[in-house]
């Protein structure tokens, strides 16, 4: 089917991610000079709700590529007749974008990208400062040699290794900017390390409160590393920050009434305190045609569902939901503060030292 039939291309989706905003002058040359179709395999699954669905013919693959959505290039590591969980994939194009903004990249500046994954975001990199000033580092070996072969196809040639990214990188000394293109749980001061004193880390946190978030951090002269929180974001974890299931007893629940609507608790602003507060409770959540209905886990057991409109039922040890309803009462007397009031720190203890709130 041709463009004209209305398939989308790439050039489409390149204008579109222009038009609002998100390519600003040498990336929109840089992304027009990189096609994302020479970066995705044949098989691929698109990410629905509840499932990878295979994506089946070349009309829908042309479609999901050009599109603004992830595509997911590698279900359970690699493994056959595993669950069906996507554990590797060529990131949303917007998310992309955002990314490569925050990081600041300038000419002569040297770029380490943890995660290599398919190798569209080094060779968009490559095409702006160039192969030598690119590093990449991917710890599956298949994905990463996958990755080489798509990079020398289209004329890429950055530094590749494949390995352990929190590890530092023999020989290069500390670099200009990193970017992960994994999510963290937390940021190993062992990133920030890699970097020189004035550079930039942007990435993602698989935060425990349903979302998870962009940071762009500042390496200071003293080896911390601070910066805002910058929208929300999602990623597949980095495997060494994959976090294990929480056991819940759902037997005998507990039936209260809901104090708190909760869809109210669904911005990103309250996922970052609510993180900081209740460290180890996990919120995931479904709309529903009235609202939300959520899900509430923490590590020793306890659990709680509620539903906009419906009641709450509790399982497990303690009160949890009068927990997350108090952190509620708490970020509504401080105004209601968005992602942008919140601020992360990273300390030489190799741990995040706390989100922070800065009020104004």
């Amino acid at each position: 089917m041709s463009a004209a039939q209305g398939v989308r291309t790439y050039p489409d989706l390149v204008q579109d991610l222009a038009d609002r905003g998100l390519l600003g002058g040498r990336w929109r040359q840089v992304f027009d000079a990189v096609p994302r179709s020479l970066f995705i395999p044949s098989d691929v699954w698109q990410q629905l709700p509840d499932r990878c669905e295979p994506v089946v013919g070349t009309d829908h693959w042309l479609a999901l590529v050009n599109s603004d959505e992830p595509v997911v290039t590698q279900l359970d590591d690699g493994a056959e007749d595993g669950p069906g969980i996507a554990t590797s994939s060529n990131s949303q194009p917007s998310m992309v974008a955002r990314m490569l903004g925050l990081l600041q990249a300038e000419d002569g500046h040297r770029v380490l990208e943890i995660g290599t994954g398919t190798g569209y975001v080094a060779a968009l990199l490559s095409e702006r400062l160039g192969d030598e000033r690119v590093h990449s580092v991917e710890l599956d070996p298949v994905v990463a040699r996958q990755a080489a072969e798509f990079l020398a196809g289209a004329g890429y040639r950055p530094h590749l290794r494949v390995g352990d990214g929190e590890q530092p990188w023999p020989g290069t000394g500390p670099v200009d900017r990193l970017i992960a293109t994994c999510a963290l749980r937390y940021v190993p001061h062992a990133l920030v390390r890699q970097v020189r004193a004035g550079g930039i880390v942007v990435a993602p946190l698989a935060r425990d409160f349903w979302s998870g978030a962009l940071v762009q951090l500042h390496v200071q002269d003293d080896g911390t590393a601070l910066g805002p929180f910058c929208g929300g974001a999602s990623y597949m974890p980095m495997r060494a920050h994959r976090a294990g299931p929480h056991r819940v007893d759902g037997a005998g629940g507990r039936a209260r009434a809901a104090g708190v609507d909760p869809a109210r608790l669904l911005t990103l602003g309250f996922a970052l305190y609510a993180g900081a507060r209740l460290p180890g409770v996990r919120l995931v959540h479904q709309d529903t045609a009235d609202g939300a209905r959520v899900w509430a886990t923490r590590e020793d057991g306890a659990a709680a569902t509620a539903e906009t409109g419906g009641d709450v039922l509790q399982y497990g040890p303690g009160l949890l939901w009068e927990d997350i309803e108090q952190s509620w009462l708490e970020y509504d007397a401080l105004g209601r503060p968005g992602h942008e009031q919140f601020g992360l720190t990273v300390t030489g203890r190799g741990s995040v030292s706390g989100s922070v709130i800065r009020m104004g």
